[in-house]
């Protein structure tokens, strides 16, 4: 198969980026004063941004690539974000590597390009931001950093995804006043959320850690210069090639073009 044919499937595959949804276990125990303040907080997060007609936001983030000999090495990118509802996205992607990424979903097309290499695809796929998201991850195998966030279903995917939580304290992060808070999932993913005190309950740092993982590596993210009203225009959302760009195709748009006779062999990719 085509080395290029792979790429798009392949160059969002960061570990660890994406908060896991999953399913929390019922408790008994009567919460905490610390617990229910947390919740508060973080529910009041959920709703503000779920029902955020636009936004943008710019992301700094790092994580940690866990080696053999058990050293962590931190990879990042920044990220400039701008999401309008129902249906439309734009990512703007520099990774700690220099390599340049676009991606733009319009509510028709899924549109990913790659500076570097001078390639883009294109798959079309009509549908809400929850909808594409949900494709991206789960049929695309792509790990969109922090996807959580932008779902419109966010804050029922919180009830599904804390088992626990508790207030840290009061702190500044990058000049405005936040409640800091610790949550425990499921699954061994434990997470901290610094959110802005006042009328926008937006977040302005996480941390994830993957306990379960060899090395419980961690993901961070910086949020900042958010705007609740930036200036949407249909050319953000409208892929123009370059000169010279070249289209392929999604991973999943070659396998669904191979032979379904042969089964593959043990191995094969």
């Amino acid at each position: 198969m085509n080395n290029r044919n792979l790429y798009f499937a392949l160059f969002f595959l960061t570990p660890m980026m994406m908060v896991p949804l999953l399913i929390a276990q019922e408790t008994n125990s009567t919460p905490s004063p610390s617990e229910q303040r947390a919740m508060t907080i973080l529910k009041n997060m959920t709703e503000y941004l779920a029902h955020a007609e636009r936004f943008s936001v710019n992301i700094r983030d790092g994580y940690d690539a866990v080696q053999e000999s058990g050293q962590k090495i931190e990879y990042g990118e920044a990220r400039k974000v701008i999401v309008s509802r129902p249906d439309r996205l734009r990512f703007e992607v520099e990774r700690s590597d220099g390599q340049k990424v676009l991606v733009i979903f319009n509510g028709h097309d899924l549109t990913l390009y790659t500076a570097k290499n001078n390639f883009y695809a294109t798959l079309p796929r009509p549908g809400n931001l929850d909808e594409i998201i949900k494709y991206a991850t789960d049929d695309l195998k792509i790990r969109v950093p922090l996807a959580v966030l932008f779902l419109s279903r966010f804050p029922s995917e919180l009830d599904n995804l804390v088992v626990s939580a508790d207030y840290v304290e009061t702190t500044t992060i990058m000049d405005v006043p936040c409640d800091h808070v610790a949550a425990q999932t499921s699954r061994g993913v434990d997470f901290q959320a610094w959110i802005a005190q006042g009328s926008e309950p937006l977040p302005r740092r996480i941390v994830i850690t993957y306990k379960d993982e060899t090395g419980e590596p961690q993901f961070w993210a910086d949020l900042s210069d958010w705007n609740l009203a930036p200036a949407i225009s249909d050319a953000l959302f409208t892929f123009t090639p370059p000169d010279g760009a070249e289209r392929i195709q999604f991973l999943n748009e070659v396998s669904s073009a191979a032979p379904t006779a042969s089964p593959k062999k043990e191995g094969e990719k």
